[in-house]
């Protein structure tokens, strides 16, 4: 290579305690432990996800590997759950074909998937957003039909997700200080009147039941104008079914809202319950990612303007 070619550029940081990922390390990872693989060249994929980096392997892979220490029981997690989940879905999910070990100066657990085909939700449209509502509906149902048995429960590793809502009370009301120079007082204060509703209706008090957790415009691909595929199962755990109808505001318009929520059949308290954990999901975020991560921080701010400006 000479002096002056293009060198291979680090994936952007957004954690202070971020590991060192970039091409010359996937490379090495491949060629000593999936040999197989190892005349792929590894292209590192743009994303607005914040646990993992991604790196395609030709057309047909993509390598997963942890930034931060936080995202390393992903790992196991989705080895063992998802292609067990994938059979009962009726929208395609990553399914892991490999499972890669510490090495290269590596220190944990990484993944190799089938690459899924289509463009992340929030860089195209659908053809008919309420047919998206339709199908969301029917593989949110289809999610919770599957026997949850020995799932993980709400915790730290899933950023708990499904837990109580109040248990993000302080993350908020934190995150509504942290914005004072971002959002004007009108905003401030209709967000904060917001999250005190949810926090204050009916909380969930059944069984729980599978979510996805992380339910948003950057973690599904939409491929010939249609939802195609649901990715990042980092969040996936057992819990407050209430969480995954956020994707009514992470997502959907008002008119397909509505096409949503009779699918569904969501109640008084799980629909508000919705809106806070979209609310939440993108209070926190908009800090903490303001200036590392700006497809995260438009998808935020586009939650905001649902839940605030376009209740249904």
């Amino acid at each position: 290579m000479s002096d002056d070619a293009p060198q291979p550029v680090p994936a952007p940081k957004m954690h202070a305690n971020e590991q060192e990922i970039d091409v010359a390390l996937v490379r090495r990872l491949i060629a000593s432990q999936f040999p197989q693989w190892g005349h792929f060249e590894p292209v590192q994929v743009p994303s607005a996800g914040t646990d993992n980096a991604l790196y395609r392997l030709g057309e047909d892979l993509v390598a997963r590997l942890p930034r931060v220490r936080s995202a390393v029981a992903q790992v196991e997690k989705e080895q063992r759950w998802l292609p067990r989940l994938a059979a009962a879905l009726p929208i395609a999910i990553p399914v892991p074909l490999a499972k890669g070990v510490p090495a290269e100066g590596f220190p944990w657990e990484w993944s190799v998937y089938r690459w899924l085909p289509g463009a992340a939700a929030f860089t195209t449209t659908v053809t008919d957003k309420r047919e998206a509502a339709r199908a969301l509906a029917e593989f949110i149902g289809a999610l919770r039909q599957v026997d949850p048995t020995g799932g993980p429960g709400p915790s730290p590793e899933n950023s708990g997700r499904g837990a109580p809502l109040a248990t993000r009370d302080r993350g908020v009301r934190q995150a509504l200080e942290a914005l004072r120079a971002d959002l004007d007082i009108p905003t401030l204060e209709a967000a904060a009147a917001e999250w005190q509703t949810a926090i204050d209706a009916s909380a969930w008090n059944r069984p729980g039941v599978w979510i996805h957790g992380d339910l948003h415009s950057g973690n599904m691909l939409v491929d010939g104008g249609r939802l195609s595929a649901v990715i990042d199962w980092g969040c996936l755990g057992v819990g407050d079914p209430a969480c995954d109808a956020m994707v009514a505001w992470t997502y959907l318009d008002a008119p397909a809202r509505e096409v949503f929520r009779a699918a569904l059949d969501v109640d008084d308290a799980a629909w508000a319950r919705s809106r806070g954990w979209a609310l939440s999901m993108a209070l926190i975020a908009l800090p903490y990612y303001r200036d590392t991560n700006p497809g995260l921080v438009a998808i935020s701010n586009a939650i905001l303007r649902e839940v605030l400006g376009k209740r249904a």
